[in-house]
């Protein structure tokens, strides 16, 4: 894992959404409609958390995956008490909502991630 002081500087619109819990409008991120063949990392201190195979098209106007890198991802309740937050486990940063029951998968499950908290390294 990178140390902080190899984090990357995030931008004003990078910090709204990682730093301060934000979410980038639908179907505007560089990954919603993307399927080429990598890894995608965290943007803030670059550890690995999703593979291009996990990722699925939900419809829904962010990224989808269906699963993560094993300890990569963490799971919190949201302030608002309903939903699941997901964070970098490393540094914590915001990813999105992680969702259970949808049936878009045969996990079931959908990671709804915004493209800003994500770096896309390709294989």
């Amino acid at each position: 894992m990178e140390e902080k002081e190899n984090w990357t500087k995030l931008t004003n619109k990078e910090s709204l959404v990682i730093l301060n819990k934000g979410t980038e409008m639908p179907f505007s991120g560089e990954y919603n409609d993307f399927n080429t063949k990598g890894v995608y990392h965290c943007k803030q201190c670059n550890s690995p958390l999703y593979t291009s195979d996990d990722k699925f098209n939900a419809g829904c106007g962010w990224p989808s995956f269906d699963d993560e890198i094993k300890g990569r991802v963490e799971r919190i309740l949201d302030q608002d008490g309903r939903r699941i937050e997901i964070v970098c486990a490393n540094c914590k940063g915001h990813l999105g909502h992680v969702f259970i029951g949808e049936g878009f998968t045969l996990k079931n499950t959908r990671h709804c991630v915004n493209s800003i908290s994500l770096k896309f390294i390709p294989s």
